[in-house]
């Protein structure tokens, strides 16, 4: 067995984990996702929200981590503390699924950019591309079973490789730069949505880029120093954000809005390729494929890891808590990536698969985020911690309160139809729950808030599951 010393992880490691987990799948589609709904000045105002939101939102993890080191159990821990069980239970649980959508995406953006080599592949929603993809997760899924410690340094040594083709085109990119085609495109084209709609649009593809900001959080445990979680949220924050705006903007530079638009996932290979051709498509799906491989094997970790500690803490049944001999959440993984399997397989009957995958892990984030944010803003309020070092709580009450509004923005921002399907799974999820609270002889429910709560999920699937039946939502 594992001795506790091996597991734990360096400031440079969980810098890792939090690049590892952001510079995925979400990088590489920007320049399409971005151009089909807004030009330079939305992408730039977009950013600037996005950016100051999620770095208010990193600095409220930076802060409970130092201020709440007790709770180590990641992202859930903090609405559990804050709101109660029943909270704590749809933080853990949307964080987890929401996990495990994004897997979905991962594999299917590798399937799409196999697609533009190999025709069997298509979209990444054909029959080969599921039957391969399958292959992937459980090849992953047993070698982690190896040991949490080697996949961990495996991420490390993958995050580095991937970010090279980033930074070599953006290089490419600055060199090609054509400020008339840039100013052509400014405002968007021949976009006819007004600027705040085309913002709007962006909201949830910001959330799905910035996912993994809360990697070392989640991965506390594992630390050698407390404060090292805060300090590599930061930096992973600033590096991955620079790369993010970068790529985003330059494409506006090189070809016109809608020529952009119109590109298949990934679409940075193939901006790339229309500036120094065919070698550009291959250079970038190669870098795309490590990049992507590499943050699945950092998500498969993340959500193993949150659902293990959700039952350590009887927030989900016992049963998740099992570890094998090399102290990795065994059983947790299995329930992992049986869902992610699941997952894959539906993606056959959707028409657009890595964008509804992509919203829907977005919208299940909100959440969990809300409910940090939100604690955050509760403890400086109240002046919880702030004994020590009291000069900070100013400080802290302005971030955790513009994190909060944020997140409350960014659910206006998804709209309705996400709400409703991320209701769709929390409803039916709740049994979970129902099954830990009986194992613990515990009541379901303590009070008026937790069934206002379970009520409004409830209501929520049903609506979502009759609109999805009679076709006024689609997927």
């Amino acid at each position: 067995m594992a001795s506790q010393s091996t597991q734990r992880l360096s400031l440079f490691a969980l810098t890792m984990m939090v690049v590892g987990g952001m510079v995925g799948a979400g990088i590489f589609s920007l320049p399409r996702t971005f151009a089909g709904a807004t030009g330079p000045i939305g992408a730039i105002i977009a950013w600037l929200i996005a950016g100051t939101g999620m770095y208010m939102l990193a600095r409220v993890f930076q802060a409970l981590a130092e201020r709440k080191p007790d709770l180590d159990a990641g992202v859930f821990a903090y609405a559990k503390a804050g709101f109660g069980d029943y909270p704590g239970f749809l933080s853990a649980f949307g964080y987890w699924i929401g996990s495990c959508i994004g897997n979905v995406s991962y594999w299917v953006l590798i399937k799409s950019t196999l697609g533009a080599f190999f025709p069997v592949f298509g979209d990444g929603n054909t029959a080969v591309a599921i039957i391969v993809a399958s292959l992937g997760i459980w090849l992953f899924h047993f070698m982690i079973l190896r040991g949490t410690q080697q996949a961990a340094v495996i991420n490390s040594i993958v995050t580095v490789a991937k970010v090279v083709p980033i930074l070599v085109f953006i290089v490419i990119l600055i060199f090609a730069f054509k400020l008339d085609l840039f100013r052509f495109n400014l405002y968007g084209g021949d976009l006819t949505d007004g600027i705040f709609e085309q913002v709007r649009a962006t909201m949830l593809v910001t959330v799905f880029v910035f996912l993994g900001i809360e990697g070392a959080s989640v991965y506390s445990r594992f630390a050698r120093e407390r404060s090292d979680v805060g300090r590599a949220t930061i930096m992973g924050f600033v590096v991955v954000t620079s790369m993010m705006v970068l790529v985003t903007l330059l494409p506006y530079a090189v070809l016109q809005r809608a020529d952009i638009a119109g590109m298949r996932q990934p679409s940075m290979a193939q901006v790339l390729e229309a500036v120094v051709g065919h070698w550009g498509a291959v250079f970038v799906s190669i870098g795309l494929l490590i990049s992507v491989l590499g943050a699945y094997l950092a998500w498969s970790l993340i959500c193993a890891e949150v659902l293990f500690t959700a039952a350590k803490t009887k927030d989900m049944p016992s049963v998740f808590a099992r570890e094998n001999a090399n102290k990795v959440p065994s059983a947790a993984l299995w329930a992992t990536n049986i869902v992610v399997q699941i997952i894959v397989i539906t993606t056959y009957w959707s028409r657009d698969a890595f964008a509804l995958m992509l919203n829907l892990t977005s919208a299940m984030s909100l959440i969990p985020f809300l409910f940090v944010a939100a604690y955050g803003l509760q403890l400086t309020r109240r002046g919880e911690t702030y004994d020590v070092r009291p000069d900070e709580r100013r400080r802290d009450l302005i971030i955790a309160a513009v994190a909060t509004a944020y997140t409350i923005f960014l659910l206006y921002a998804g709209g309705l139809k996400f709400i409703l399907l991320s209701a769709v799974l929390y409803a039916p999820g709740t049994a979970l729950y129902f099954w830990a609270r009986r194992e613990q002889g515990r009541p379901v429910f303590n009070g008026t808030s937790d069934w206002i709560i379970f009520g409004l999920a409830v209501i929520g699937a049903i609506i979502g599951i009759y609109w999805l039946a009679t076709g006024y939502i689609t997927i």
